[in-house]
């Protein structure tokens, strides 16, 4: 039950969007967005969590996993990132939308109130306990004409399509055909898209014979049930390092076992960032020149047995080749030690092609810096597009699509 905190929960919801416009992460702003969430009550859709935590820019749980090391079965997603997904969609009065990952319920809602009375908003989830809680949530607060259904996000709904807008509030490795076919030609898509380690909210345009995006934002959200060619393993026998990378890499962890107890070699750039400022950038112009990049994680006793610490030691690009491995990283610099800290970054190479994949990352730190914001762009082809028919870049293919990645 929800519990009063001397706010009312019209305060409340208006102190969480004057702070998300504030933080202006997208750099785009749609009025529309702001007053949808300014209305729509979140914690009705979350009845069990206290108003201060129902207003929190974070997201909250619904169901939990039985595996204790696994992510949530579903939860509500962090309010800023439904947020910038909304405007990133650019929903219209009378626009048919499809939702793929009900969680709450609150989401559809929002939708619900962008589309209007002439509009028609289907969610869909996998999960029979996840579309029943949405179900109830969305007649308990007036949103009974917003369709609930259950099954695999992947097969759409072709029942109510062709779509103007579609959504996915679920990380997702591949882009199914059946979106294609549901999605109206001048319609968007918006998902958290996942390649390389990393993951970007991208809203794609689709065209006649491929989509193409316009908008690639940082993003985190729990995977797809389902959709299974990410692949991950630990590269020490400590299990302190470990690599996630994709199926279509040549990627093998047994053969990086001694590479971290190998001498390392670093190199440095003069690029620098302050506490808070972004190096995300780098990370995706690494997806778009080298078909080797994955993602790195530590455990922070790699550190004291001597490994240099990655960036972020979380969530950080790394190179692989054969036995060798590279990574990101970064260190203070030793100017104005009393001003705001810089952190200068580099890259530290293990293994025989260790100091060659270190500068290689250096290259595309240099290539980044002096445009800092500049995004990608990401366009999908059927995957059976010959090569011909496909823009320059980066190509990375997938089961259902084929994606080229150009700066």
């Amino acid at each position: 039950m929800n519990t009063t905190t001397g706010a009312s929960p019209e305060d409340l919801r208006n102190r969480l969007v004057d702070a998300i416009v504030k933080e202006d992460t997208i750099g785009v702003r749609d009025a529309r967005v702001d007053t949808a969430m300014r209305t729509v009550p979140r914690h009705a859709f979350l009845p069990d969590a206290p108003l201060e935590e129902a207003y929190a820019n974070k997201s909250v749980t619904i169901k939990e996993n039985p595996d204790v090391d696994a992510l949530p079965l579903s939860c509500a997603s962090q309010p800023d990132v439904v947020h910038f997904m909304l405007v990133q969609l650019a929903v219209r009065e009378g626009d048919n939308v499809f939702e793929i990952g009900a969680g709450t319920g609150y989401n559809a809602a929002l939708l619900k109130y962008l589309t209007g009375p002439s509009g028609h908003v289907t969610t869909c989830d996998i999960d029979p306990d996840v579309t029943a809680y949405a179900r109830r949530m969305l007649d308990a607060n007036g949103y009974g004409d917003v369709r609930v259904v259950t099954r695999d996000g992947a097969l759409g709904a072709p029942e109510s399509s062709p779509y103007d807008r579609v959504i996915a509030a679920v990380g997702m490795w591949d882009l199914p055909g059946t979106w294609w076919d549901q999605l109206a030609v001048g319609g968007r898509l918006v998902v958290p898209l996942r390649w390389r380690g990393l993951s970007r909210s991208v809203a794609f345009r689709r065209e006649e014979t491929r989509m193409r995006s316009d908008s690639v934002k940082m993003c985190g959200f729990l995977p797809v049930i389902g959709q299974d060619g990410e692949r991950n393993n630990y590269i020490d026998d400590n299990r302190l390092v470990r690599l996630y990378w994709d199926q279509d890499q040549d990627i093998a962890p047994e053969l990086l076992r001694d590479s971290l107890s190998r001498s390392k070699s670093v190199a440095w750039t003069n690029a620098t960032v302050g506490p808070v400022e972004s190096f995300d950038g780098v990370w995706l112009r690494l997806s778009a020149t080298e078909r080797q990049t994955c993602r790195i994680t530590v455990n922070s006793a790699a550190m004291e047995v001597g490994l240099h610490c990655p960036a972020s030691p979380a969530l950080s690009p790394a190179l692989v080749e054969g036995d060798s491995i590279a990574y990101l990283t970064l260190e203070r610099t030793a100017e104005n030690p009393d001003g705001e800290p810089r952190f200068r970054l580099g890259a530290v190479g293990y293994g025989p092609a260790g100091t060659d994949l270190a500068e290689r990352i250096c290259t595309q730190i240099h290539a980044w810096s002096p445009a800092r914001t500049a995004e990608p762009v990401l366009t999908a082809y059927p995957a059976d597009t010959p090569d011909s028919d496909l823009t320059d870049g980066a190509v990375i293919d997938r089961p259902s699509v084929r994606l080229v990645i150009t700066y």
